[in-house]
C-alpha cells in the first residue's frame, strides 16, 4: 500500500497563517528587549540579529531551521520506505506555522486531544483533523458538530470506547441537524491503561453500534502504546507489538462483519516513540482499504533524550526492513545565560521550570558561547536541579564556564517545552534569528 500525500494546504489556511506574520513582537514576550523596538513577527528575519551577540534578553527558545528541514526529509522518505501516513499530533508544538509547513510535507490532516486545540486548528483553516480522544462532553461536541454543519469541506474523526459515549454523538449529530455521519473510530486500550476498550468483545460492541446508527460512520480503529513503558526495552517491544496486533484483530473483526463505512478503513497509533512498529504492523493487517495513520508529534523538533533514545532503538529495528538514510536530530534549544558561579563545581542558569519541560528528565547541556564565539561544547556538565527561573548545573572543578557566558541546552521533551513559550525564535546553525513562530496553548 503506498502512502497517501494531500498537499499542499489549502489557499485558505496558507492565508490565515501567513497573517501572523503581522503580529507585534515587543517587551511582553519572552527574551524581547524594552530598548528594542517592536517588530513585526514577519520582519524579524531583515533585523540582524544575533543571539549570541547579545540582541535579545535571555532565556530564549529556539528552533533551529537546517534541523527542521532534516527531520522533516528524514520523515518523508521513512513514510515512503513504509507506505503510512502522517498526522502529526498538534498538541507538541500549537504553532499554526508548523501545522503549515507539515500540510505541505504531505501529511493527512493534524492530530488534536482537545476541542481547544481544534478550535485553534479552525481558526488558521486546517481541513482535516483527528481528534484522538473520546467526545462526549455536550459544549464540545455542539462545537465539532457545528464546524461540520458549517463548511461541508471539513473532515474530522473522532473517538468512541463506551456505548454511552456513541449514544451521545449520535444525539448531538441530530440535535445539531448534521447531514452527513459523525465519523468514528473505536479506541482499544490495555489494562492498566488509559482510555479505550477492555478487550475484543467490548470495541466490537461499540463498533456494531456505531455501524447501526445512521447518524455515525465507523471509519477506523485506534489505540495509543505510549504509555506502555518500563525499565526492560525488550518486553516494552513485545507488548507495543502484541497491543498493535490488539488494534488489527479489532479491525479484522469488524471489517469481517462489514461494520466499516465506505472508505478508507483508519488505522493510528501514536507513533513518537515507536513509529516503526506502528508502520510495520498496522500495515500487515490486511484489511481492504487500511490507511495507517501515524500521530507522531515531536519528530520535528525531537529532542537530545527521551525521544533520542527511542529513535535510536527504532533505527536499529529498521535497519532490517528498510533503508532510511540519516536520522532525526534535536531542532529545539534553549539559551540561557551564567547567572553565578557561587561554588567551584557550581553553576546557576538564568533559565528554570518556567521555561522547559523536565517530566522526562532535565533539559541537556551542549554547548556555550563566551563574548560572542561560536559555541563550543561542553561535556560533563550536566542540570541537577531545576527552580521556576534557575538551574543548578554540576560542572568540572576547571570549567571554563564565567558569569555571563551563554550557554545552550537540548530539550528532553518537546510537548512540555513548547507550551512555556509564545514564540519561539528560528535561528540558523549561527543562532542569527531567521523568523519566529507563535504557539497557542
Amino acid at each position: 500500500m503506498s502512502a497517501r500525500r494531500d498537499g499542499p494546504a489549502p489557499t485558505e489556511t496558507r492565508q490565515r497563517v501567513a497573517a501572523l506574520d503581522d503580529t507585534l513582537i515587543d517587551d511582553t514576550h519572552k527574551g524581547w528587549p524594552a530598548t528594542r523596538a517592536p517588530a513585526r513577527l514577519g520582519e524579524l528575519g531583515r533585523l540582524g540579529l544575533d543571539l549570541l551577540r547579545g540582541d535579545l534578553c535571555l532565556p530564549v527558545a529556539v528552533l533551529k531551521e537546517r534541523a527542521l528541514d532534516n527531520n522533516a526529509r528524514w520523515l518523508r522518505v521513512f513514510l515512503d520506505a513504509t507506505g503510512a501516513t502522517l498526522a502529526p499530533h498538534g498538541k507538541t508544538t500549537m504553532s499554526p506555522q508548523l501545522f503549515l509547513r507539515q500540510l505541505d510535507d504531505g501529511a493527512w490532516g493534524i492530530t488534536v486531544a482537545t476541542v481547544h486545540q481544534l478550535q485553534v486548528c479552525r481558526r488558521f483553516g486546517v481541513p482535516r483533523l483527528l481528534l484522538a480522544n473520546q467526545l462526549v462532553d455536550d459544549a464540545a461536541l455542539a462545537v465539532v458538530v457545528a464546524e461540520l454543519a458549517k463548511d461541508e469541506g471539513f473532515e474530522v474523526v473522532a473517538l468512541a470506547d463506551s456505548l454511552e459515549g456513541v449514544r451521545k454523538a449520535a444525539a448531538a449529530a441530530r440535535a445539531g441537524g448534521l447531514h452527513r455521519p459523525l465519523r468514528l473510530m473505536v479506541e482499544v486500550g490495555f489494562a492498566g491503561g488509559r482510555t479505550g476498550c477492555r478487550g475484543r468483545e467490548q470495541a466490537l460492541d461499540v463498533a456494531r453500534a456505531i455501524a447501526d446508527d445512521s447518524a455515525l460512520a465507523l471509519v477506523g480503529v485506534e489505540g495509543f502504546e505510549g504509555l506502555i513503558h518500563s525499565s526492560d526495552v525488550e518486553a516494552d517491544v513485545r507488548a507495543v507489538c502484541s497491543f498493535l496486533d490488539e488494534v488489527v484483530g479489532v479491525a479484522r473483526a469488524a471489517a469481517a462483519e462489514g461494520l466499516f463505512a465506505p472508505g478508507p478503513v483508519l488505522l493510528s497509533a501514536g507513533g513518537s516513540a515507536y513509529y516503526d512498529l506502528v508502520a510495520e504492523r498496522l500495515g500487515k493487517s490486511g484489511v481492504d482499504g487500511a490507511q495507517v495513520l501515524l500521530r507522531a508529534g515531536c519528530y520535528l523538533t525531537h529532542d537530545a533524550a527521551v525521544y533520542a533514545g527511542a529513535h535510536a532503538d527504532a533505527r536499529r529495528r529498521l535497519a532490517a526492513q528498510h533503508h532510511v538514510p540519516g536520522e532525526l536530530v534535536p531542532a529545539l534549544e534553549l539559551l540561557a545565560v551564567v547567572l553565578s558561579r557561587p561554588e567551584r563545581e557550581r553553576a546557576i542558569l538564568g533559565l528554570g521550570k518556567r521555561d522547559v519541560g523536565n517530566d522526562y528528565g532535565p533539559p541537556v547541556v551542549l554547548a556555550m558561547s563566551s563574548a560572542g564565539a561560536p559555541p563550543a561544547p561542553l561535556a560533563a556538565h550536566v542540570v541537577v536541579e531545576l527552580n521556576d527561573q534557575h538551574a543548578h548545573l554540576r560542572v568540572p572543578a576547571d570549567s571554563p564556564l564565567a558569569v555571563g557566558d551563554v550557554v545552550l541546552l537540548g530539550i528532553s521533551h518537546p510537548c512540555t517545552t513548547f507550551d512555556k513559550w509564545r514564540v519561539l525564535f528560528t535561528v540558523d546553525d549561527r543562532y542569527r534569528v531567521l523568523g519566529a513562530v507563535r504557539t497557542f496553548f
